[in-house]
């Protein structure tokens, strides 16, 4: 891939909506967006990881909050060149890149329009594999790169900077932040040079968003099980197939935290699934016993039709097939595990790994 254009943006919305393990947004409002930016500025040239100069100025975009605000509260096309504008005026450096902290259906789509408004380049790559959460649960973070500078701006056109002594105390005072904006806001940070970005990101995210957007379609036309086809394409395994019979959700400190309940239908006949989620899916039990958790991917998508659907979409009476797919090994290192496991979460549970026999 070394050009995206409106094409693309369906099956790129769709695959980053499956890694997004139920965060980072609507992927339908991410591509309305991203498409208006592609229409009035043109294609964005993609660039890989591996092309990037050691002293590129590369500068992350995303939405912060929680995805249940945002599908009522968009936020305004000015909204994300300014975070980078805003970012890149502090640190005093003219960025040549933009790139995606996270996959997700907003979260993959948010750079794109950065990119577009800009003219420059997208990296092919991200910060995670998947979606986090809090702001310092990156790949960059492990590898003892600072989140802060970063910036924060919100749809009326507040914006500020925060310069912090920690990751940690950037998603702490962030997050406040964010809850005064409204629950949503456009940051960028992590701003790195591109050999960091070498160092600590997962490369080719884009691509792989964009490839199984792409295999769900053709599974679809071709009459094939879209869930199997990304079973396949991430190499991951089914859990359960049923009805979402109850969903407990709040939106809280910034965050959709909730439990989804699932009732087994066919091959999971009399058995249920519980989903804890805090934006995204962190841990999934049936009958009572956790079997796939955070760092590795819980995905949820339509039975029929293979749509991902997120922790805001899910309902009452959806026909879902729930999956488990491996995460980057990095996640599953002590300070991985440390940063993002289930512990970090509240959950007494050592790491259950997606393809662990249970």
């Amino acid at each position: 891939m070394t050009t995206l254009t409106a094409a693309d943006l369906g099956a790129l919305a769709r695959g980053a909506a499956v890694l997004g393990t139920g965060g980072g947004g609507d992927p339908h409002i991410g591509r309305l967006l991203a498409e208006q930016a592609l229409r009035v500025h043109g294609p964005v040239e993609i660039v890989s990881v591996d092309d990037l100069p050691d002293d590129a100025c590369v500068l992350p975009v995303a939405m912060m909050g929680a995805p249940t605000v945002m599908v009522e509260k968009l936020p305004s096309a000015d909204q994300i060149a300014i975070a980078v504008r805003t970012l890149a005026k502090y640190v005093g450096k003219t960025p040549t890149h933009i790139a995606c902290i996270e996959a997700g259906g907003v979260n993959s789509t948010v750079p794109v329009i950065a990119a577009a408004q800009l003219g420059l380049p997208l990296v092919d790559g991200d910060g995670m594999g998947r979606a986090f959460p809090e702001l310092q649960m990156v790949l960059p973070t492990l590898a003892g790169i600072e989140a802060t500078p970063m910036s924060i701006v919100d749809e009326k056109g507040n914006r500020g900077v925060f310069d912090t002594i920690s990751n940690a105390w950037a998603e702490r005072l962030a997050r406040s932040a964010t809850v005064d904006m409204g629950c949503s806001a456009i940051v960028s940070l992590y701003a790195m040079t591109g050999a960091e970005v070498r160092a600590s990101f997962v490369p080719g995210t884009l691509s792989q968003c964009l490839a199984t957007g792409r295999a769900i379609d053709a599974a679809r036309r071709t009459l094939r099980d879209p869930v199997a086809a990304v079973v396949d394409r991430l190499g991951g395994r089914m859990l359960h197939v049923g009805k979402v019979v109850d969903v407990q959700r709040r939106t809280t400190t910034g965050f959709a935290r909730g439990d989804a309940t699932v009732d087994g239908l066919d091959t999971s006949l009399g058995r249920l699934l519980v989903l804890r989620f805090q934006n995204e899916h962190l841990v999934a039990e049936i009958d009572g016993a956790a079997v796939t958790t955070t760092p590795d991917l819980i995905i949820v998508l339509d039975t029929e039709s293979g749509e991902p659907i997120t922790t805001e979409a899910l309902r009452y009476g959806q026909r879902v097939s729930v999956l488990a797919a491996p995460s980057d090994e990095r996640w599953h290192s002590p300070a991985g595990i440390e940063l993002v496991g289930p512990r970090y979460f509240g959950y007494d549970l050592d790491p259950i790994r997606a393809l662990e026999t249970v």
